[in-house]
């Protein structure tokens, strides 16, 4: 793929559901941040131009303090988000550098995708102008009103959306320039906005693996997925006689 992308890594929320002393985004995951781990899979991407990350406010210090020179070493762009998640990314939208083909929007407490999943949907938003991960919905669907089942929704066409979400830069540009009239409470991620447009996005098909931490107890899910997979190989032998090894 030869468009020059940029990734916006939102993690400026507040995480209250997941409670603790630290952010979500913050907590270690086999060893690392969740927020640096998200990061990684935009880091060693030729394509990749540009990496802006959007923190709270309140977070500024301590990022800075901690995990600074990390950030200036993968040459991140740290920047303050707003107090909604569209915020933070209309905030990105205006720090974007103008070659910029794609834009890539990633929850930084999504950090287990895979990196084919990361490839293939770039692959078809720059085939497409829009795309997204997406898994099909396994779990029986109940609506229910006032305590009270009313139906049991058919599944076999739902997908749960997931990140990172793909766009061409002028149609997400365009997308955030009509968020005022469909108002925040409406939007519940990117691809909603474009569809607002009348642009189809397309899906890359994905699965459960593709978490997004939410509670403490996603940690541990988080952990066991990222080490089920297999470790990448060293570019060389390992030490001098690895060669001769049967």
């Amino acid at each position: 793929m030869s468009k020059k992308v940029a990734a916006i890594i939102c993690a400026a929320g507040p995480g209250t559901r997941f409670g603790g002393k630290r952010k979500k985004q913050f907590v270690e995951v086999a060893g690392r941040p969740v927020f640096l781990r998200s990061i990684e899979l935009f880091s060693n991407r030729d394509e990749v131009k540009q990496i802006l990350l959007g923190i709270s406010p309140e977070d500024q210090e301590s990022v800075k303090l901690q995990w600074g020179a990390k950030l200036s070493f993968f040459h991140v762009k740290v920047f303050l988000g707003g107090q909604e998640r569209c915020d933070t990314i209309r905030k990105g939208l205006e720090l974007l550098k103008e070659e910029i083909e794609l834009v890539a929007v990633h929850d930084a407490c999504r950090c287990c995708a895979g990196e084919q999943l990361v490839t293939d949907t770039m692959a078809k938003a720059a085939a497409t102008g829009a795309a997204i991960p997406a898994a099909p919905v396994t779990a029986t669907i109940k609506q229910v009103k006032k305590g009270t089942i009313v139906r049991t929704v058919d599944r076999s066409d739902l997908f749960e959306a997931q990140t990172p979400q793909v766009f061409e830069t002028s149609l997400l540009r365009r997308a955030y320039a009509n968020l005022d009239k469909l108002g925040k409470a409406a939007v519940t991620d990117d691809a909603y906005l474009v569809e607002a447009l009348g642009h189809k996005v397309a899906i890359v098909e994905s699965d459960a693996s593709n978490i997004k931490i939410t509670r403490p107890s996603d940690i541990a899910i988080a952990k066991a997925i990222l080490k089920s997979r297999p470790k990448p190989l060293p570019a060389g032998p390992a030490h001098p006689f690895e060669e001769a090894q049967w």
